[in-house]
């Protein structure tokens, strides 16, 4: 049986495209959700790493440390009261804080940053490693649509005058507006 010409052809052009398909979509799509997920990352330490950090909202100013009291770990407040935190509410801004993704990143000039609500932050949140790094998340206001919250994480201009705006998560927001009573631990 003798295939003719243009069958062989169209034959040559399905295999072609299920290969560019195979090797496209199913072999690529892993490298690049590999490559999105390390450009997405806000900060990349572990909760471990954290010695203490500070919340400052136009409310309250809060310093929190971590204390090792007989082989177990605890927060405590610092300032404006000495208390032992609440574990749940310092383990929800910690997994916010780690796992944390930027949806989106903006390059905006330094004399814009009003307009995302970053001049006069409604917080800011400073942590300090036990390697004696520290990184700063600086929360602005929502977006148009309340989904996202505009932040710049450990600002730096860079040398054209630019800076990272990312939009992030509301996580962050609801992790530290609260109240001081919400803090210690009950």
């Amino acid at each position: 049986m003798k295939l003719q010409r243009t069958t062989l052809i169209l034959i040559l052009l399905a295999l072609g495209l299920g290969g560019f398909v195979y090797f496209y979509e199913i072999k690529g799509a892993t490298q690049r959700e590999e490559i999105k997920d390390k450009k997405q990352q806000i900060f990349s330490f572990n909760a471990a790493d954290v010695q203490s950090f500070i919340v400052k909202t136009k409310k309250l100013t809060l310093t929190l440390e971590r204390v090792n009291n007989s082989g177990t770990t605890k927060w405590l407040i610092q300032s404006p009261i000495v208390a032992p935190a609440n574990d749940a509410i310092v383990s929800y801004l910690m997994d916010t804080l780690v796992k944390g993704k930027a949806e989106q990143t903006i390059l905006s000039s330094t004399n814009q940053l009003a307009e995302f609500g970053l001049e006069q932050p409604q917080a800011t949140i400073d942590v300090n490693l036990k390697n004696q790094k520290s990184h700063k998340l600086i929360l602005g206001k929502p977006d148009f649509n309340q989904h996202f919250i505009y932040a710049i994480a450990d600002p730096t201009t860079k040398p054209d005058g630019k800076i990272s705006v990312l939009l992030v998560s509301t996580d962050f927001k609801n992790a530290v507006n609260r109240e001081l009573s919400e803090w210690k631990q009950k």
